[in-house]
């Protein structure tokens, strides 16, 4: 287990090492200068989309709830589709480095900075839940300590990031996503060898406790509890779906991490081909992991697991306590690998394109701006550790914590993104940034209250309520300070 562990990690390290001597400019470093072939950006895509949360959550919520997770992935596929056909033209268009480049460009550059701001707070902070889960699992797996285990994802991801740039992450991606996907696929095929019946007992079993449901119709409208039912519970379908959308388009149009991968290859008619083919690879994974899931409560129904801290523990406990040496090894690392895809390329794209270069230091050399970004990727791997560290207080279904997160901010960014793509209306620079800010603010609020059980109050609403928020009230603000003054005697 440990040695194919290891040679995992070194494929990652040794691919950073090919790559370093190509790093000549910032143009190397975010954008491979455009010569990454569209198949490995796609697999780069599906592998950052993926993540370590998807490996361990999937599998734990389908356990311990049902497949009703499966409805925000329609809503996302065709979110990918309003990305590929609305974000991404604009953004081969302006030649952009980072997309928040496009707001300068629409409105200028105080609306550039504060969506690089947020995409800083939402990507580090999702990171962070995502390592956490990692983490735990891989603790839990190998009987290590927390903190060492963060230490140790951190380090390896500073170093192949700093050393490789963008083109080591998006062939590392094609590595991790083509383990997940197998390991995923074999740890299936054996748990389903353990089951006493095989498929058609975990179709029975898991299937008469609900956990192969996968619609959730909620109420009639006609019935009384109908407008509280869709506003409280995130996984009626219409809701699911609508939020699994808007959702979606904020984070694959809106997050600098998923869109770099597809900025770095040649045209835009590539870019756009690889983004609508990702579906197939997200449905693949969806089906493996959520599998799992309902397998894994087959199997501890006919044999009792013994009581842990966490459901998110149920598939590390299944891996470390069933599955044979090598088989465990490859799960081990495909956990490990999930984890160590880390923003910290597209942190360091956007904080050297986005402020330094424009804000602190211009006009320096390409050089200069090449050591910075090297020294942000290691600021912002520091950042995500202490992070995951915070995460990892936290209890409950880390799966959800991921959207929770996002939804606070992703909806002004999406908000803001919309206006300068659907509109041509000229908005006050300044306009957007308090509207951004505003609803920030309103959902933060909003999640607080509704963690705490004063307001019933779904967290998928929060992306749909930020987005409308924002484009209403840069319109506003925009007018108010175009109105004249009106003249005093």
């Amino acid at each position: 287990d440990y040695a194919v562990l290891v040679g995992s990690l070194l494929v990652l390290l040794a691919i950073g090492g090919v790559f370093a001597r190509e790093q000549r400019d910032t143009l190397d470093f975010f954008l491979a200068r455009r010569r990454v072939p569209w198949w490995a950006a796609c697999l780069s895509f599906l592998a950052t989309e993926v993540s370590a949360v998807t490996i361990i959550s999937v599998p734990a919520t389908a356990y311990s709830e049902n497949w009703e997770y499966a409805q925000f992935f329609v809503g996302s596929s065709l979110a990918k589709l309003g990305v590929a056909f609305l974000f991404i033209p604009a953004f081969y268009r302006h030649n952009v480095t980072t997309i928040y480049e496009f707001l300068r460009h629409r409105f200028g550059q105080a609306s550039q900075v504060t969506a690089s701001i947020f995409f800083f707070i939402t990507r580090l902070a999702g990171s962070g839940v995502r390592l956490t889960v990692t983490a735990v699992a891989v603790a839990h797996l190998m009987g290590w300590s927390l903190l060492p285990t963060i230490a140790i994802f951190v380090v390896v991801s500073i170093v192949y990031i700093a050393t490789g740039g963008v083109k080591a992450i998006v062939w590392t991606n094609v590595f991790q996503a083509l383990m997940f996907l197998g390991a995923g696929a074999v740890t299936l095929t054996f748990l389903v060898s353990q089951i006493d019946g095989g498929f058609g007992a975990i179709v029975r079993v898991a299937g008469d406790a609900g956990r192969l449901n996968v619609f959730n119709w909620g109420p009639a409208p006609g019935d009384s509890d109908f407008w509280r039912r869709i506003f409280s519970d995130p996984n009626i379908v219409w809701v699911a779906l609508l939020n699994g959308f808007i959702g979606s388009l904020a984070a694959f149009g809106t997050d600098h991490d998923l869109m770099q991968r597809l900025l770095t290859v040649e045209t835009r008619g590539e870019s756009q081909r690889t983004l609508a083919l990702t579906p197939i690879g997200t449905l693949l994974t969806l089906l493996i992991y959520l599998g799992l899931g309902a397998g894994l409560y087959t199997f501890y129904t006919q044999h009792p697991a013994p009581a842990l801290g966490r459901s998110d523990e149920i598939l590390p406990h299944f891996v470390r306590e069933v599955m044979p040496s090598v088989l465990r090894g490859f799960m081990l690392s495909a956990i490990v690998l999930a984890s160590i895809d880390s923003p910290l390329g597209s942190l360091s794209a956007s904080f050297v394109t986005d402020i330094y270069r424009p804000l602190i230091a211009r006009n320096r050399s390409e050089q200069h701006y090449l050591r910075v970004s090297r020294l942000a990727v290691l600021g912002f791997g520091l950042a995500l550790g202490v992070l995951a560290w915070a995460f990892s207080l936290v209890t409950g279904q880390m799966l959800w914590v991921v959207f929770k997160v996002a939804g606070v901010t992703f909806g002004s960014l999406l908000g803001v993104f919309l206006l300068g793509l659907l509109t041509t209306r000229p908005v006050v620079d300044w306009a957007n940034v308090a509207a951004m800010i505003t609803m920030a603010l309103v959902n933060l609020a909003l999640l607080v209250l509704s963690e705490m059980n004063i307001l019933a109050f779904a967290w998928s609403w929060l992306v749909v309520l930020g987005t409308a928020g924002t484009v209403l009230l840069a319109l506003v603000f925009s007018s108010l300070a175009r109105r004249p003054v009106p003249r005093t005697a």
